[in-house]
């Protein structure tokens, strides 16, 4: 059999169309994710979220982490991957490894390119977006009241996406645009989640430590990024009494990233080496 006709094919299942067309590719894609076939996750979750764009629905909250999950999974391999070839190639000079490296970072353009045409074209609603934040009622240089909201939570979470995956490409592609393009929806983002989530949300501190990140290492901004992360680590820390319960373990997790980050980046001894910090 040749390797074309092996590949994950949605049209070969029954029961994918219809009115359970939904449930069916939420049941494939945590079937996949079991599997860890992770390029066949992607594939369900680029058709679910083509379907309910078309029909003018939204992502649940469950739909909408399994749509994460998979893409991080498919990148996340392919990003270690190009590290490795891009440490291999400077460091042997080796063309056999610089021609594999650049197949690798095809790849991963691909992929980033895939899941930013789904964000932007059928999960970014940028009139909801700037509805939230005029509603906030915050004058210049006012932090703004949270008012907590669904739709606006889950625009934080696509804007913080996207920012994510032009940062991965900003990584491993020289172009200044992949850099503003990461900046620029980081700062939505970050603008957005001050109007609707609580400085505790688990969401809202995963974007300030990859905001930081990409300030660190993508945008060679030390000052700021330090700046971010302990803005964030410290409205966190006094806002601790509206933790909830269900979402304690992933923002302390997270709360400790940022301080590890601020431990290193700030880190003056003599012969420390600078690394990269922990993010997605």
């Amino acid at each position: 059999m040749s390797l074309h006709k092996t590949k994950f094919n949605l049209e070969q299942y029954d029961g994918i169309t219809g009115d359970d067309s939904r449930k069916h590719l939420v049941f494939l894609a945590r079937t996949a994710e079991a599997a860890e076939r992770y390029d066949d996750m992607c594939k369900c979750m680029r058709k679910l979220v083509s379907s309910l764009s078309a029909q003018k629905e939204e992502l649940t909250v469950d739909e909408r982490n399994l749509l994460s999950v998979a893409y991080k999974n498919v990148i996340g391999a392919r990003r270690a991957s190009w590290r490795t070839l891009n440490a291999e190639s400077q460091d042997e000079k080796k063309g056999l490894i610089v021609v594999y490296k650049n197949q690798v970072e095809n790849e991963l353009k691909a992929i980033c390119k895939d899941v930013l045409n789904l964000l932007q074209d059928s999960l970014i609603n940028q009139t909801e977006v700037t509805r939230i934040k005029d509603n906030s009622g915050a004058g210049p240089g006012e932090k703004p009241t949270v008012v907590s909201s669904g739709t606006g939570e889950a625009q934080v979470f696509y804007l913080k996406m996207t920012g994510d995956y032009y940062r991965y490409l900003a990584e491993a592609v020289v172009d200044d645009e992949n850099e503003k393009k990461a900046a620029e929806y980081y700062k939505q983002a970050f603008e957005l989640a001050q109007c609707v989530l609580e400085p505790t949300h688990p969401i809202r501190l995963g974007l300030a430590l990859n905001y930081s990140v990409c300030f660190y290492e993508i945008l060679k901004d030390k000052k700021k990024a330090c700046e971010l992360a302990k803005e964030a680590f410290d409205d966190a820390i006094s806002k601790l009494d509206k933790l909830e319960e269900a979402d304690y373990k992933d923002s302390t997790l997270i709360m400790q990233l940022l301080r590890d980050n601020l431990t290193l980046w700030t880190s003056s001894e003599e012969g420390t080496e600078e690394g990269d910090g922990g993010g997605d």
